[in-house]
């Protein structure tokens, strides 16, 4: 299937976001309503692919349209694809690669990058299993400085084409002013790094796991959270994870 041009996709998501103002005076699930959304999620299969995360963002937002009877969430996200097609496509006469160039791009590598806070236990036994599937575990702590400052170190180590996130119970955090019930907490450089992951691999390119009751990030509906579980399970799943994303990996490797 081709791709619009980038004059023609901004065109037809510019044609959805300008429909919202009336939709919002309309009864909720009206045929109008109805109507706009397929041709919407249509407009959005066509511009970015099957598997990219922008049809799943739409989705979730009108989701919430069900609660608060208003579209402003969809109205920031459909904003946001236009704002990313200006920026980032090339101009006319050229087309986006397609999900399937870019999934080949993002999967011809064996990186997988671990984000990790305090907890060295997990932090060395996910990689090792990674190392048994034989890919090549990015730990931000093994590579050489070289002069650079954390954050410049960290962006030339995030050329992974995976991410696996520990959200170990290494903090403890609560409301302000609530001081007397504090819940268990993964590292903050831990869930920056989640989300710069999110950004740049989409969510699909993302696998967290869990440990414990620690606290899971409200706001990343659609990231695997798996449980660091005694039996082992955890590894399967994450095989899983990794062979949905296009790695090739033997499961009877995690046995």
């Amino acid at each position: 299937m081709a791709r619009p041009t980038k004059a023609k996709a901004i065109e037809r998501l510019r044609r959805a976001l300008d429909a919202i103002p009336e939709l919002e005076q309309l009864p909720y699930r009206s045929s109008k309503f109805e109507k706009w959304e397929r041709a919407t999620m249509s407009v959005i299969f066509e511009t970015f692919g099957s598997r990219s995360p922008h049809m799943q963002d739409f989705t979730y937002s009108i989701k919430d349209y069900s609660d608060s009877l208003s579209l402003k969430p969809t109205e920031s996200v459909l904003k946001s694809m236009i704002e990313e097609i200006e920026e980032y496509w090339d101009d006319e006469n050229q087309t986006p690669q397609s999900p399937t160039v870019q999934e080949h791009e993002r999967t011809n590598t064996k990186e997988v990058f671990v984000i990790h806070g305090r907890d060295e236990g997990t932090k060395a036994m996910v990689a090792r299993f990674l190392e048994q599937l034989n890919l090549k575990p990015v730990i931000l702590d093994e590579q050489s400085n070289q002069g650079l400052t954390i954050i410049e170190k960290f962006e030339r180590h995030a050329q992974a084409g995976f991410a696996v996130a520990l959200l170990t119970p290494d903090d403890a955090g609560s409301l302000q002013g609530d001081g007397s019930n504090l819940n268990p907490r993964a590292r903050q450089n831990v869930i920056f790094e989640l989300g710069f992951f999110i950004g740049k691999l989409g969510r699909e390119g993302v696998c967290a796991l869990t440990k414990g009751t620690v606290e899971v990030p409200s706001d990343y509906a659609g990231v695997v959270y798996i449980p660091l579980d005694d039996s082992g399970a955890w590894k399967f799943q994450l095989v899983k994870e990794l062979k949905a994303a296009g790695f090739e990996v033997d499961a009877n490797r995690a046995l």
